[in-house]
């Protein structure tokens, strides 16, 4: 046992939660964005354009997403360059066979083949060949094995939050917006885990909701502190830079949470803001205005006419109703002594 923690160690194996859960979550997020989600947003330009070309780029983009998470993980696993080169068919193979779900089948695939592919690496004369057959054989052989039962899970865990966000869209539009708006403050990744359950729909929208409660809650909350470049870097940027002041005083999350319980049923059920772009925007709330960007995208795609009311509920739920809900809790808090000067600055 001795001997396979030391081997671990030059390997640079770490068997943890934050480097597969964290790390690895986060970092596929950054592959999808860099891929499906910016060719979904060249698309989306494109056809409003009337310009051919960003189509065709859009569509070149959005067909690498599965290299693209791929590499991504591997990258965050510090996998060495035949390792993470080989990744790329790993991540079509994990990506194509698990369907709809295939994100979740990528991220569990990816991060065994790194592994592998590392515990071999330069240990043989002829790596050039050992470590890319290791990985791709690993990868692929595991994605012909669970890449499909992955997928149907996470897409079955995904249909059955969306269809329970339809039948209660107030209850659920509470639930769903509180905790995808947790998730994209917490150190892992609210995108990556609303594209693995491919979040979309009215649930999509609360996620939306959620998002938007915390980025633009925290960004207006803490704007006597922070000024206007917190007010970018966590409205336009991520709550997640607020992480180590609610480790210092977790009360200070409560405003934003509360705001999200508000905003996502007044979401679901008076304007029904649904969400139809991609998932991963479901859980990027204003970053970039992603979120935005991917409803806009959503409501093009269906050719139904976008009315006022519609431009309304997006512009109400993603900017002014946390703006101002979560200012007076915030505001509230402090006349109590729950949110005291200083525990909003950002370092």
């Amino acid at each position: 046992m001795g001997n396979f923690k030391e081997f671990c160690k030059r390997k640079n194996i770490v068997l943890s939660a934050k480097r597969y859960g964290v790390d690895a979550l986060g970092a596929m997020a950054q592959g999808l964005f860099a891929s499906l989600l910016i060719g979904t947003i060249l698309n989306t330009l494109g056809t409003q354009l009337g310009i051919a070309w960003l189509v065709t780029i859009g569509d070149f983009a959005k067909a690498v997403s599965g290299p693209a998470m791929a590499i991504s993980i591997g990258f965050a696993l510090q996998a060495p360059p035949l390792v993470l080169f080989s990744l790329a068919a790993v991540g079509w193979a994990a990506n194509d066979l698990g369907g709809a779900g295939g994100p979740l089948a990528v991220l569990v695939v990816a991060v065994i083949a790194s592994e592998l592919g590392k515990m071999v690496s330069k240990e043989t004369p002829v790596d050039i060949l050992v470590t890319p057959l290791v990985t791709i054989l690993s990868g692929a052989g595991l994605s012909m094995l669970i890449a499909a039962p992955i997928g149907a899970g996470a897409l079955a865990l995904g249909q059955l939050i969306m269809w329970a966000t339809e039948l209660q869209p107030f209850l659920m539009g509470i639930i769903v917006s509180v905790l995808v708006g947790i998730f994209l403050t917490l150190p892992i990744s609210s995108a990556a885990i609303c594209h693995a359950l491919a979040l979309t729909g009215l649930a999509g929208g609360a996620a939306v909701a959620g998002c938007c409660a915390n980025m633009v809650g925290f960004a207006v909350m803490s704007f006597r502190e922070n000024r206007w470049g917190g007010l970018v870097s966590q409205g336009l940027g991520t709550s997640m830079l607020q992480m180590g002041n609610i480790v210092r005083n977790p009360r200070i999350w409560l405003p934003a949470i509360l705001t999200s319980a508000i905003t996502g049923p007044i979401a679901t059920c008076v304007f029904r803001l649904e969400m139809n772009g991609p998932a991963i925007s479901s859980g990027m709330g204003t970053c970039g205005l992603v979120g935005q960007i991917g409803v806009y995208s959503g409501w093009v795609a269906s050719g139904a006419p976008i009315t006022a009311w519609d431009w309304a509920g997006l512009i109400l739920i993603s900017f002014v109703l946390p703006a101002v809900i979560c200012w007076a809790f915030g505001l509230l808090f402090r006349k109590i002594g729950w949110i005291k000067e200083g525990d909003l600055t950002l370092s």
